[in-house]
């Protein structure tokens, strides 16, 4: 994005793509029907599933993020976002390129995602910090500062599966501004949190990025993209249809 040498990439996604089978129509009923379809594949010169039985999430994406960069992403639901978020995160592999992530990741995806429902709020700290490879002894160093930043001391002791999204939201970003992590990627979460929260977050990110570290974001909100961004992709069905600065009208042309 920047002509500053390679060395300051953290990520490196390259012919990224990401390919889901969508057919029933073949699927066996019988031993025999299996076996059947055994041998119909052992003919096929293809290991691939035809066109009109795949959906592809995502297709020869290609995108780098520098370190102090923030890259928002920008598509209508369904065009590949949350995927592309997922792979970065290494929850889902891909189908074909690479992703080169360098550094330690802190993901918020889905509100709950790394939180066990029957789990305690203190209990999840620990848990959620762990999925994200800070060691045990650093949770425990920083823990009075992720309830501080989270405002749920009340509710510490209380199974999450008691908390409203808005507490989840509030926990999770805590634990991830306090892992020490590189890369933060953010998934619309933001938006269930109250309006006091998330200048919080916003003040956090920035922060973060002032410091070197890096950030993708995902949302619709295009003003807070203006105020945390300083690129923009635009995908649309799976593929980058624009990227650039965010000065350089990607977002205009995406709203227009």
């Amino acid at each position: 994005m920047t002509p500053t040498g390679m060395s300051d990439i953290v990520i490196d996604i390259e012919d990224l793509g990401k390919r889901y089978a969508l057919s029933r129509r073949h699927r066996p009923d019988s031993l025999k029907s299996w076996l059947r379809s055994l041998v119909r594949q052992a003919r096929t010169t293809s290991p691939h599933p035809s066109a009109d039985e795949e959906f592809w999430a995502l297709k020869n994406v290609s995108l780098q993020v520098r370190q102090g960069e923030c890259l928002a992403l920008v598509g209508r639901n369904g065009s590949g976002k949350s995927t592309l978020l997922k792979i970065l995160s290494r929850i889902i592999p891909p189908s074909q390129g690479r992703a080169r992530v360098r550094g330690r990741v802190a993901s918020l995806l889905e509100v709950g995602t790394g939180f066990h429902p029957e789990l305690t709020g203190r209990e999840n700290i620990y848990l959620n910090g762990a999925m994200l490879g800070c060691p045990e002894r650093d949770i425990r160093r920083r823990f009075d500062a992720i309830v501080d930043f989270s405002g749920v001391e009340r509710f510490l002791d209380t199974p999450v599966k008691h908390y409203s999204s808005g507490m989840y939201v509030r926990l999770a970003y805590s634990v991830a501004a306090h892992v020490d992590a590189d890369i933060l990627i953010i998934d619309e979460v933001l938006a269930v949190g109250d309006g006091e929260f998330q200048q919080k977050c916003l003040s956090h990110v920035g922060t973060t990025l002032a410091s070197g570290k890096s950030a993708i974001v995902v949302s619709h909100d295009l003003a807070l993209i203006r105020l945390l961004a300083s690129h923009v992709a635009w995908l649309r069905e799976g593929r980058v249809c624009e990227v650039g600065p965010v000065e350089s009208g990607v977002l205009e042309c995406y709203s227009a």
